[in-house]
């Protein structure tokens, strides 16, 4: 009954859904396609200014399966960053996802990745990490474990890339990393990329059921439940009047639970965790993905966010009207206007 109930633009969950997948059944990816088309949802989310970019594999299928009646865009093998800001500078009234893969991300797109990343260019970001090439009967990818070996492709001597680790040190403002089976996780970070203003970087692991599914694998379902560490429990709330509690601290003491009422009636239970994990500050993250992969930890949570970077439209100066809208002689300078460039040179 839920999923018929009209969101704040009037339009049902199944408004927000896409094509039915043709990818194995089980794939960690068609979670990732269900819990976009909740998050959208929710968050009331207009299809129709939405563009969904991707560029090849398995990963860059998956759009197909959610936001039917949105825009798309599938590229070249690792291009689809800079097709993202083509279409972001040329109409920035849009909103870009952007589905990618590790090896779409972390081999042939690595360069685009990161610079994407230093434009903060506006998008969601989402790299679908399952540690193969599916698409091409799972050869390793950039982020594979050193040391795993598949049955039909030998060891891999190599050690992984780290995205997020990527991410970071290339000066990213939102920097996330979770698990395709820890659904509402993966909801609230959506929800929460969804109002970040530049790019949000989301690497989820998304197990390869079909090459990459074994309990030696960090990218596999068995892995991933037995091993995953949240950084704190993450729920997003959107912007609206700010609800205080002044003493909360006094009148509950640590490790004791509040229950507070919210704007939309309903209640939540807060409880104040004895570590706090602080995700505005660089360095820590940093060594707390290091930490995370000497001891063969998951670490999933908003991992990294710097609000303070200007984005790559803020920086261009870009007028209110999408350059795509305007009218030829707006776009085009004059022949005088033209003459005269040239006669200043």
């Amino acid at each position: 009954m839920g999923s018929q109930r009209p969101n704040a633009i009037g339009l049902t969950k199944a408004d927000y859904k896409g094509r039915k997948s043709t990818l194995c059944p089980g794939c960690g990816h068609n979670s990732i396609a269900n819990q976009i088309i909740a998050a959208c949802y929710e968050e009331g989310v207009d299809p129709t200014y939405v563009v969904k970019m991707s560029g090849i594999g398995c990963s860059s299928k998956s759009p197909a399966y959610f936001l039917s009646r949105s825009h798309g865009f599938n590229g070249l093998h690792g291009r689809m960053p800079s097709t993202t800001t083509g279409a972001i500078l040329a109409n920035h009234k849009l909103l870009a996802i952007g589905v990618s893969g590790d090896g779409d991300t972390g081999s042939i797109g690595l360069g685009q990745f990161k610079h994407a990343i230093r434009r903060n260019v506006p998008m969601v970001y989402i790299i679908e990490n399952n540690g193969v090439y599916g698409l091409t009967k799972g050869q390793f990818s950039a982020t594979a474990d050193k040391g795993q070996t598949l049955k039909k492709i030998g060891t891999n001597d190599l050690p992984p890339i780290d995205l997020c680790m990527e991410a970071i040190a290339a000066d990213a403002t939102f920097v996330a990393r979770s698990f395709s089976g820890s659904s509402k996780q993966v909801l609230e970070l959506l929800r929460a990329a969804l109002h970040h203003k530049g790019t949000a970087v989301l690497d989820i692991i998304s197990p390869c059921v079909t090459f990459n599914n074994s309990p030696d694998s960090t990218k596999s379902f068995p892995y991933g439940r037995e091993h995953a560490q949240p950084l704190h429990d993450i729920s997003f709330i959107p912007l609206a009047e700010e609800i205080i509690l002044d003493d909360y601290e006094e009148t509950n003491g640590k490790g004791k639970s509040r229950e507070v009422q919210l704007h939309d009636g309903t209640w939540i239970r807060l409880r104040p965790l004895d570590k706090d994990y602080d995700p505005t500050d660089k360095f820590n993250a940093m060594r707390t993905l290091q930490e995370a992969h000497e001891n063969q930890e998951l670490i999933t949570g908003l991992i990294y966010l710097n609000e303070q970077r200007e984005t790559l439209t803020d920086s261009l100066h870009l007028i209110d009207t999408p350059l795509a809208l305007l009218s030829e002689d707006r776009a085009r300078p004059s022949r005088e206007a033209l003459e005269a460039v040239m006669a200043s040179l």
